[in-house]
């Protein structure tokens, strides 16, 4: 197993401070290796996941070698047969079958005019972000509002810093409904399970972004209105910075609308498969919007507002150059099933929507894994032909 810096780099190194899961922690179910733990409808915060993810390895002892970046893996032969080559910084290694366990998060996404920012701007990337004290005093604007803007702009909301928020498309959901966590009942539903050919948005749902809630102090809803109430200032998506003025599309009110209809959606669903199954839970109002925008804000002055710091919660782009063989479609992604690409004895893993909605969490990625290692030992056993 070859690990490119250590394990659990990305969870130690590039989450900020008070990072947690938003799943909770009787979803950690790692092959052999189920959270056990005395807080299981809890969320794991940073330290907790890292351990959970070391401890995953020391419990089986598993080879990894750190350090070892693969720099390029192609095809070749040895004696007469297939065989993968990988170049990496420690070398060269041949493998008969070759499984990449990348994610698809590879390079953080910055934009091109990050470079028209206001002299002596602080502008980082979300994996860089740490803490509200580590940036410099002033207003903070973040840039995004999936999973990790949203949860940004809360952390430094509650830190007393002034926050302004580029609202991007991305829908929300409740942390708990109806005495539940929302992830029990989703759940219970088996909307982790869909696999994705099943899925009536199969098209898109692999590019969507996911639902943002948090599992901070316990778990609670995000609700970027609110947070508009206590002062928080809120602008449509930021589609462009120049000599130190941002520009934002006119989408604020449509963005919020759409979060909240997801919200309700979801909701709704939850109340069916209660009516339905005779279930006996306690009933909620209807989520009513604390606040509406009254106009949409075209630009803002970066500086004469006072924002000294812009936090970049845009995503990542991949990047699987590094894969020679054949099995990249237009966009530069992998063509596979459930992980088994055309070029045989070449997979992948940890890919989101792999199969199912859980694949690209601790929850889904053993029954990945197991269906991938099936392959590979038919493969292994498997007669050479001659």
């Amino acid at each position: 197993m070859l690990e490119g810096r250590r394990v659990a780099h990305s969870w130690r190194d590039e989450r900020w401070d008070t990072f947690c899961l938003v799943t909770p922690n009787w979803q950690c179910t790692l092959p052999g290796y189920a959270y056990a733990g005395d807080d299981p409808m809890g969320f794991m915060v940073k330290e907790q996941i890292v351990e959970y993810v070391e401890g995953y390895r020391a419990a089986f002892d598993l080879p990894v070698r750190e350090g070892v970046l693969v720099e390029a893996l192609k095809e070749s032969t040895e004696a007469g047969m297939p065989r993968f080559e990988l170049s990496t910084s420690q070398g060269t290694f041949t493998a008969d079958q070759v499984v990449v366990a990348t994610g698809c998060y590879h390079k953080a996404f910055v934009p091109s005019y990050v470079g028209e920012l206001p002299e002596g701007t602080v502008n980082l990337h979300s994996s860089n972000y740490k803490n509200p004290e580590s940036l410099p005093p002033g207003a903070v604007l973040v840039v995004g509002s999936g999973q990790s803007g949203a949860q940004i702009a809360e952390d430094l909301h509650l830190a007393g810093r002034a926050v302004h928020l580029a609202v991007g498309n991305a829908p929300r959901c409740a942390r708990r409904y109806r005495g539940r966590d929302v992830v029990e009942w989703l759940d219970d539903l088996g909307y982790y399970n869909i696999p994705i050919e099943n899925h009536p948005n199969r098209e898109q749902v692999r590019d969507k972004t996911n639902h943002y809630v948090t599992g901070r102090d316990g778990g609670r809803d995000i609700d970027l209105r609110k947070m508009a109430v206590e002062g928080m200032k809120l602008y449509g998506p930021l589609s462009s910075v120049a000599a130190g003025i941002g520009s934002f599309k006119p989408e604020l009110k449509q963005n919020l609308d759409s979060a909240d209809a997801v919200y309700r959606s979801i909701n709704r669903t939850i109340d069916a498969y209660i009516e339905k199954q005779g279930i006996s839970a306690p009933i909620e109002a209807d989520y009513a919007a604390p606040w509406e925008p009254e106009t949409e804000v075209a630009t803002l002055d970066l500086a004469a507002s006072g924002i000294t710091s812009v936090v970049w919660c845009v995503g990542f782009a991949s990047d699987f150059a590094w894969v020679k063989p054949p099995v990249l479609d237009a966009r530069g992604f992998p063509r596979h099933e459930r992980g088994i690409t055309e070029t045989p004895g070449l997979y992948f893993i940890g890919l989101p929507w792999l199969h199912t909605w859980g694949s690209g969490r601790f929850s889904g990625v053993g029954r990945d894994a197991e269906y991938i290692v099936e392959h590979v030992v038919e493969a292994v056993a498997r007669p050479i032909a001659v």
